[in-house]
């Protein structure tokens, strides 16, 4: 019976190795992808922008858990592996060494330290941005799968900046995208036992009050792969996994990309704005609230645009209201309406006046 297992097995395998030729190589994109980027020196941290239309749910991938790697066979597509488990099944995975993005993965790297974004303001993020979650391969797997007990948004006056999934005390905790450990320690800023994975999506996940951890900083895991137990640890009124995802260390609803309940990822494509690392965006928010923080971003924009041109004049003896409008190419009722002043407002020595 084993041997026609492996026959079988073999068969698919070969299938694979043919459909596998088919798959991009690295660093190949759709005619038209478009890359967009926050900043000048992280060019390459996204996976591209998609002009495709968003796909729908993608179902997670297989658990790896308790199987054994038997091989490892090269395929077509230096950048796609096979590998084999003992169990009689395989899967692909990425040739981290052609396919591994030296931006994603330096920039801002750092183990000990579980904000290494301080110095990126959130002004310097662009307004909006499309982030290709999952590849060819559809590399996805849920972190823990179940009924959400406190979501993302403001809870006891305190930012709650992930979603907690009660479980119980050893239940596996999973990889969801392929990636790198950037942080793996235990958090004494409530977070407990902390692992936090940087992916090649340019997104981070972040997975606490973990009761063990089974990698470490600087390991490469692979979507499905296990990576730690469900636990209590840190500050944690019960068992239970809190779940954190981040772009340049803002955070965002994990809702927004994962539905815990089935366990799928929502699309394939993610259109990431700004707006939603607001603590009071939420994913089942009514959109007349994203309008109106939309709306609240551009009168914001335009008023700091505003202030960073304004002009002013230092009041001098003998200076008049129509004086001062003359030598500044604008009018007095203009300079009454920025100052908040009449026109028959007595003028002290030394005030400064907006007059542009």
């Amino acid at each position: 019976m084993k041997y026609i297992k492996a026959s079988i097995l073999m068969t698919a395998v070969l299938f694979a190795l043919t459909a596998v030729a088919q798959t991009p190589a690295a660093g190949e994109t759709d005619a038209g992808a478009v890359l967009e980027t926050p900043e000048a020196d992280a060019s390459n941290t996204l996976c591209g922008c998609d002009s495709r239309q968003p796909s729908g749910p993608i179902d997670p991938v297989r658990s790896i858990a308790c199987t054994m790697v038997v091989d490892t066979l090269s395929t077509s597509n230096e950048a796609v592996k096979v590998v084999l488990f003992n169990d009689n099944t395989w899967c692909y995975v990425r040739n981290r060494d052609t396919v591994q993005d030296s931006t994603v993965y330096k920039a801002y790297w750092n183990t000990n330290t579980t904000s290494p974004y301080y110095s990126v303001p959130l002004n310097s993020l662009p307004s909006s941005v499309v982030i290709s979650l999952v590849d060819e391969l559809k590399h996805y797997h849920y972190p823990y799968k179940g009924r959400i007990s406190s979501h993302y948004g403001v809870r006891h006056k305190r930012s709650h900046t992930g979603v907690d999934l009660p479980l119980s005390v050893g239940d596996s905790i999973y990889a969801v995208f392929d990636g790198c450990v950037r942080f793996s320690q235990f958090n004494n800023s409530g977070y407990g036992n902390l692992v936090i994975i940087r992916h090649d999506n340019g997104l981070e996940t972040y997975m606490a009050h973990l009761s063990e951890r089974f990698v470490e900083a600087g390991e490469w895991v692979t979507a499905g792969q296990v990576i730690g137990l469900g636990g209590c640890t840190g500050r944690s009124t019960g068992p239970h996994l809190h779940f954190e995802t981040r772009y340049y260390g803002q955070s965002f609803d994990p809702e927004r990309i994962i539905d815990f309940s089935t366990g799928k990822l929502r699309r394939e494509t993610f259109l990431l704005k700004r707006s939603y690392f607001d603590i009071y965006s939420k994913y089942d928010q009514n959109f007349d609230d994203e309008t109106a923080n939309e709306q609240e971003d551009k009168r914001k924009a335009a008023e700091t645009a505003a202030a960073s041109s304004a002009r002013y004049y230092v009041v001098r003896k003998g200076d008049t209201l129509t004086g001062i409008a003359k030598r500044n190419g604008t009018t007095v009722s203009r300079l009454c309406q920025l100052n908040g002043i009449k026109s028959s407002s007595i003028l002290s020595i030394g005030k400064r006046l907006r007059v542009r």
